[in-house]
Order: C-alpha cells, then structure tokens, then sequence
C-alpha cells in the first residue's frame, strides 16, 4: 500500500499545473499504483498525482467501490457540450465541505495509457464532472475556484471552523 500522504489545503501544490508525464515505463506504473492506493484507502472516487504531492499529469477514476480503477495519464479535454448539469463536489484534500458544482453535461477527452498508447472517449452525467473535476486538479483549478466569491468565503469559513474543532 502507498505510504504517501494526502497533500491538504491550503497546500499550493494543490493550485499548480502538473507536469505532463513523457516517460511510460516503470517509474509511472509505480506512481498510478501510489495514487491508486490513496484512492481506495481514502474511499474516494477520484484523484490525482498532486493530491499525494507529485506534479504528474496522472488520475485514477474508480466510480464505484466494486470498479476496478482506471488510470489517465495526460488527460485534456477535447470537446465539453453547452449544456449543464450541476453536481455535489467536494475533495479528500478538503474534507468535511462539499458544494454544487455546474459544468458541461458531457464531454470527450483524449489521454494515454500506461503504455503510452493515445485513447478517447465520451463521458456524460457524474462521470463527466468527475472526470472534469479531476483535470482541473491537473490544470492547477481546485475545485473550490469554480464558486462564486460569496460561496468560496462561506465554504473556507465553515472548513476553518471544522478544521479549529478538530485540532486538539
């Protein structure tokens, strides 16, 4: 199992592009198994290289606890539609706070395998906002910059007094 910590906010690796990954070998099989790990031992759906402080461009997806993760590796949008679908959001790098979040409906993002082979898909419904969610992580976006300004300053006080009332 991976040893590596979850990075929490205000951590500015959190807000920091990942690098693009441009070496397919055994270092990147080891790095997806690490963030692979911190996705199932944190229960959460999904997660990138960043949350475990590695500036990678790697996400692991696994949207059901019975699914097998499934590894990104680059993933960039190539196309999000113009209609909107509006989901609860919220990160292992924030615990305690969620928010709704409104983004486009369905998109089709391209990626690499662990082998480097290019691939694309479509993804639509909560799949696409995880998926969304997961590549700002990427492009240095935390999700909590997707709220307006009044539900960003509400959403950091309410996590400033969870993190007050959790610390000794």
């Amino acid at each position: 199992m991976s040893a590596r910590a979850l990075v929490l906010f205000p951590d500015p690796r959190l807000s920091s592009p990942a690098t693009p990954v441009d070496e397919f070998g055994p270092g990147l099989k080891v790095l997806a198994d690490d963030v692979r790990d911190a996705l199932v031992n944190a229960s959460a759906i999904g997660l990138t290289a960043p949350h475990i402080g590695v500036s990678a461009r790697v996400m692991v997806i696994r949207m059901s606890p019975e699914q097998a993760p499934h590894v990104y590796v680059n993933p960039a949008l190539a196309w999000a539609s113009a209609d909107m679908a509006t989901y609860e959001e919220g990160s292992v790098s924030m615990p305690g706070v969620r928010e709704r979040i409104t983004r486009p409906a369905r998109i089709r993002f391209g990626y690499k395998d662990l082998d480097g082979a290019d691939h694309e898909e479509e993804a639509d419904g909560f799949l696409a906002a995880v998926i969304q969610h997961e590549i700002d992580q990427l492009d240095g976006v935390f999700w909590i910059d997707r709220l307006s300004r009044l539900k960003r300053e509400r959403l950091l006080k309410r996590f400033g007094k969870l993190k007050s009332a959790a610390s000794p």
